[in-house]
């Protein structure tokens, strides 16, 4: 496996993390090129947990596919602060500077919405003897509708939440109280029905072309070219 780019993800990104808190890592890999053109397609995730730190790797291809569609989970790997970087290659820096290309207005809007109703929805099963479950859900409502409105709005999609205590004290509110989440659902859907800085169309010409930079440099198993390769660097997390 090729890594091209690889960080720590989720509540630790988001500053939401506590003592004992998971820590989970994202990542992009690219298989080599000639196993595209056998009779069975590649492995296009990986997915690793428990005894092992949590970590999913996407296939180059599947994660532009996310990402062009705004899956908020994938998204993120490309707006990290620095310091989370655990891989960062020369073509994971070409994905880093031409993130704003994968952004479109339609596909922000009904994924940051869409993930936050399933949130919603999955806080309405929740029993009274499942708060903590239920805070999380909550948590994650909160986080999606704020990284999703500022996203619309600004066209920058911020990991690091500027006040994680406040989210996670919404969190516990709505966690007790549901309906508390209703009104913050329908004020994100009217600023995302507002015109906001998203093209219409993500410009998949320059994702297209990356992906091809890509290929050409993981042409043979034994790895890419001495360019690429020299642009490799792996940076600890903290450092």
């Amino acid at each position: 496996m090729h890594v091209v780019l690889a960080g720590v993800v989720g509540s630790t990104a988001y500053g939401l993390a506590r003592a004992g808190s998971d820590v989970d890592r994202l990542g992009l890999f690219a298989v080599p090129t000639e196993e595209l053109h056998g009779l069975r397609r590649p492995v296009e995730s990986v997915v690793s947990s428990a005894p092992e730190p949590d970590r999913t790797m996407h296939e180059a291809a599947k994660w532009c596919r996310l990402a062009l569609s705004a899956n908020p989970t994938a998204s993120e790997l490309v707006w990290l602060p620095d310091e989370l970087y655990e891989v960062r290659t020369a073509l994971g820096d070409e994905l880093i500077a031409l993130r704003g290309a994968l952004l479109s207005e339609r596909a922000v809007r009904g994924s940051y919405l869409g993930y936050a109703g399933q949130q919603f929805r999955k806080l309405l099963t929740r029993g009274p003897d499942e708060r903590p479950r239920a805070a999380k859900h909550a948590r994650h409502l909160v986080r999606l509708l704020e990284q999703g409105v500022r996203l619309h709005e600004t066209g920058e999609l911020v990991v690091r939440l500027a006040d994680p205590e406040q989210v996670r004290e919404a969190g516990e509110r709505i966690a007790a109280r549901p309906e508390l989440a209703e009104p913050l659902l329908a004020d994100a859907e009217r600023r995302l029905d507002r015109p906001g800085v998203l093209p219409q169309a993500p410009d998949e010409a320059r994702v297209e072309a990356w992906l091809r930079r890509v290929r050409q440099a993981y042409w043979t198993a034994d790895g890419p070219s001495d360019g690429i390769a020299s642009g490799l660097r792996k940076t600890p997390v903290g450092r």
